[in-house]
């Protein structure tokens, strides 16, 4: 077969290479039929063969795919690491709670630039929330997810809501598709989510706070994921977190309740959303690559550090001994980050995790976790890529 004729005035041989131009990148990503390549530098004709479509048409692609190139595989930033190093570690604060009368509302995104951000940090609500976490963590220091600890009956019907969620995974199975991430099942699964929230609060909900649905359901829903992208990560992850403190803002949850939060309720969420992520292949939202903590998570790796601090016998470096990791992952959420990040990728942890390889020469687990409440203010609440989809109404003002 003799290849595409070439313009006399463009002869490969003399000047340059033909560099494939993507035919696709100007037109739909729903396009199958592709014109004939051209090269990217002059334009003529090439013979090089044309690349597959992007997306295939059993799984169309969303209109917006996130753009994480530039963040792939680079290493931190020097300069953002010494400000995290020199940064005040975060302390824990009270809950300020609301008294009537309520003026509860559709909650609304508002950040979009670094102002904003700071403006944020130096409100009330963004003391109090990252605050909130904080007092999550220091609620679970030194204590194993089996140990008892109080229980309201506010945090069983949570735990038992989140139990449903997961039951409707085993109810909407993943469709066969071509498509590596995305399986466009989650579609299903996030709809009925969206259609029964409102209900979910209710059985938890006193009756005098039933109005607070406009404001709390949105937090809720947008803590398991994107439907359109199909994806997910710590943006997601801290709206769970907003929609706990705007329940400790309205005294549902209590103080006497956080360790039961973190041992109960988030470890109950950490099942959920690993099994999510393994059924419906959900992308990871934003990720950094290797040099991210973790593909989904933050808080697991706060919490799970605060449980080990004054361990006898496990170290930050104890991550390396698979029979810790093995007997330990179910009673440290630490241990079990670590384990699912090890089942789910493969090839030497200091290459595909070195962050977290780094964080195990820390000498002990106070420093490991004093150093990720600074990393997770400035890596997750200070970007404004995450941030952006932060949502203001009354329960978290905008001030």
């Amino acid at each position: 077969m003799e290849p595409l004729h070439q313009p006399t005035s463009c002869k490969t041989e003399d000047h340059h290479h033909h560099y494939l131009q993507n035919p696709s990148s100007s037109g739909s990503p729903r396009t199958t039929t592709l014109p004939t390549p051209t090269c990217c530098k002059c334009g003529a004709p090439t013979p090089m063969a044309a690349p597959p479509p992007s997306f295939s048409d059993i799984s169309p692609p969303p209109n917006y795919r996130p753009i994480r190139a530039p963040a792939i595989n680079l290493p931190p930033n020097p300069n953002s690491q010494q400000a995290i190093i020199l940064a005040p570690v975060p302390q824990p604060l009270s809950v300020p709670q609301i008294s009537p009368p309520y003026h509860f509302q559709a909650p609304s995104k508002i950040i979009q630039a670094p102002d904003d951000l700071r403006r944020f940090h130096d409100s009330f609500s963004g003391k109090h929330f990252l605050g909130f976490v904080a007092a999550l963590s220091d609620s679970i220091r030194a204590k194993k997810i089996s140990d008892p600890c109080h229980e309201s009956t506010t945090i069983a019907t949570i735990v038992s809501i989140l139990q449903t969620l997961i039951q409707w995974v085993d109810e909407i199975p993943p469709t066969k598709q071509a498509a590596r991430y995305g399986n466009v099942s989650f579609r299903s699964w996030h709809e009925r989510l969206s259609q029964t929230s409102d209900s979910l609060m209710l059985q938890f909900l006193p009756e005098h706070l039933h109005a607070s649905t406009i404001e709390i359901v949105p937090y809720f829903t947008d803590s398991f994921g994107n439907p359109s992208r199909i994806d997910y990560g710590t943006g997601h992850e801290t709206n769970f977190a907003a929609w706990l403190y705007c329940l400790a803002r309205m005294g549902v949850i209590k103080e006497e309740d956080y360790p039961a939060v973190v041992a109960r309720v988030f470890v109950k969420y950490l099942d959920l959303m690993r099994k999510l992520q393994l059924v419906y292949c959900l992308e990871p939202a934003g990720s950094h690559g290797v040099w991210g903590l973790d593909d989904y998570h933050f808080l697991p790796f706060i919490f799970g550090s605060s449980q080990l601090i004054g361990h006898k016998y496990m170290k930050p470096k104890s991550i390396h001994n698979d029979d810790i990791v093995e007997n330990f992952s179910k009673e440290y959420l630490y241990i079990s980050g670590i384990e699912f990040i090890k089942k789910v990728k493969k090839g030497p942890f200091s290459e595909h995790s070195p962050l977290l390889d780094d964080i195990s020469g820390v000498p002990n687990w106070n420093k490991v976790n004093s150093g990720l409440l600074k990393m997770y203010k400035a890596e997750v609440l200070e970007k404004v890529p995450i941030m952006q989809h932060f949502l203001f109404g009354w329960l978290i003002k905008w001030e």
